[in-house]
């Protein structure tokens, strides 16, 4: 039976991001089933999270983003608190620690595939490290008992890389806080006022300014007419959108979370992503629930949420103004807009975060079986 469950990430509060905000949702989802849970990490806003015992291990910062590093301690904090499951998010450094550290102990570890560091190497013009890292990452998720990967393309390329054994866990998303009914709210009517005119249609995106967002391809779409831009987020490559778009209708408000972000995103027309190294795309998927037409890269996640001229828009990245052709034909089209709207909202339907970690829950119950199945075999050949 499944009573406490060991956290180990390579990114918490306050830092803002998808590993983050799937841990603190996996934690909220513990939480109700009365499960104990402990949290390794590199960083925290308090020594607890809704109860459950935050510890922060030592980090150094690789390529603008923290990496955790491992030692004795993370060892000790297992050992004591005894998990049946390991969580492993997004692992690299502690990640592989708390992996080695279930296989020496029986421990059934549960590895979430989450972000495409290896891809990211050829934004930083490191593309002739990829293959090593993609060897070392196959071999940290090989040593889990299994792999959850967000979509059926990742769960691919993990298993070609070596990851092991793979199944598919997606995210969930809040429907009750981002939702088309915030449109109307007096509020949402003010943030779109210090956005834009009232003639002007609203474009936004919301996420991390790191370079591999590619948040200053927003540019091609500013001189489009009766338009105003709004960039929800923070991250090492504001400064220099913000000098991109220095004169641009552009509003910049920094990260921003609950009513406010949710507010944000209604206050929006068309919500535009430009990421194509995104193995998912948590904030499409945000937009569409609050029943905005989203255009997105046709690669990676977001051609996994998206249907094309359904309940989104997919642009080729490659094909000169295939974003702003994509962009202009919503603005030119009430209806279209409309339509697409709707379907985004449809989309999401039934995507609860409740609905998403039962599913997680599942995966944890069989990992426990697979492990003692392993076990019992490791007996018999004794």
């Amino acid at each position: 039976m499944l009573k406490r469950v060991a956290i180990v990430t390579e990114s918490f509060l306050p830092q803002i991001n998808g590993v983050t905000n799937s841990v603190v949702r996996v934690l909220e989802t513990l939480k109700q089933n009365e499960i104990e849970a402990m949290v390794i990490a590199p960083s925290s806003q308090s020594p607890k999270h809704l109860g459950f015992d935050v510890h922060t291990t030592a980090a150094i910062s690789v390529l603008q983003f923290p990496v955790a590093m491992p030692g004795p301690g993370i060892s000790k904090l297992l050992e004591d608190f005894a998990p049946d499951v390991i969580h492993v998010a997004a692992p690299f450094m502690i990640g592989a620690q708390a992996i080695a550290w279930g296989q020496r102990n029986n421990v059934p570890t549960v590895a979430i595939y989450q972000t495409d560091v290896a891809g990211y190497l050829e934004r930083y013009n490191l593309a002739f490290a990829k293959p090593i890292l993609e060897k070392i990452v196959g071999g940290i998720h090989f040593g889990a008992t299994l792999n959850l990967a967000p979509t059926k393309e990742t769960a691919q390329y993990l298993r070609q890389i070596g990851g092991g054994k793979v199944e598919v866990w997606g995210r969930g998303v809040d429907l009750d806080l981002f939702s088309p009914k915030n449109v109307g709210d007096a509020e949402t009517q003010m943030i779109r006022s210090r956005i834009a005119p009232p003639h002007h249609k609203v474009i936004g995106f919301v996420g991390r300014l790191a370079a591999e967002k590619q948040v200053n391809r927003m540019i091609e779409l500013m001189d489009l007419p009766n338009t105003s831009f709004v960039i929800v987020g923070d991250g090492p490559e504001r400064a220099k959108l913000e000098e991109l778009f220095r004169g641009r209708p552009v509003l910049f408000t920094g990260a921003l979370s609950g009513l406010e972000l949710a507010r944000t995103y209604a206050a929006m027309d068309i919500f535009v992503h430009f990421g194509t190294e995104e193995t998912f795309g948590q904030t499409i998927q945000e937009a569409q629930a609050t029943g905005l037409a989203v255009v997105a890269p046709n690669m990676g996640g977001p051609r996994h949420l998206i249907e094309h001229k359904k309940s989104g828009m997919l642009a080729d990245p490659f094909v000169p103004n295939g974003y702003r052709n994509l962009v202009a034909q919503l603005l030119a089209s009430k209806g279209l807009r409309q339509e697409i709207a709707l379907g985004a909202a449809r989309s999401v339907e039934g995507r609860s975060w409740a609905a998403n970690n039962a599913k997680l829950l599942q995966y944890y119950q069989d990992a426990l079986t697979a492990s003692g199945a392993l076990r019992l075999e490791r007996i018999e050949l004794a």
